[in-house]
């Protein structure tokens, strides 16, 4: 018996619906740690808002937009029909999403940064995150 018959495989349709499910956990686990922790704030509540939502916007329009479009294209043109469960990341990808994640927690727990401040952080991420995901659902639904 090979090792490769160990190997989670799922068709690469599928692997679409699976990024779609992660970005969608990442970005709504950011949004939610970033508001309820931001209510302790009130503070010009709303002007926080707004300018985590212009944020977020931009983050999507200039830099996942394109990315969460390389990796749609990157699983559509997998050679393989039935690839690795975990092949919706690249290593690239995995390895970024070690390092902010390790940098969130990093500077939660260290408090080097006010959490009033890392709360508009999470919260500006946690939308570009979000709307990249509904970029995969797309993809999984209609293509």
């Amino acid at each position: 018996m090979r090792i490769d018959s160990f190997t989670p495989r799922v068709p690469k349709t599928y692997l679409l619906l699976i990024a779609a499910l992660v970005w969608t956990f990442a970005g709504g686990m950011l949004l939610f740690r970033g508001y309820s922790t931001l209510l302790a704030y009130p503070n010009l509540f709303g002007v926080k808002i707004l300018g985590c939502g212009i944020g977020g916007l931009l983050f999507f329009k200039l830099l996942f937009f394109k990315i969460s479009g390389k990796h749609v294209l990157r699983i559509q043109s997998l050679a393989i029909e039935k690839p690795c469960l975990f092949s919706f990341f690249n290593l690239r990808s995995y390895l970024m999403m070690t390092i902010m994640i390790t940098s969130g927690i990093t500077l939660r727990k260290t408090g080097v940064i006010s959490p009033e401040y890392l709360s508009l952080v999470y919260i500006t991420m946690g939308i570009p995150l979000l709307m990249s995901s509904f970029r995969f659902y797309y993809s999984f639904f209609f293509s």
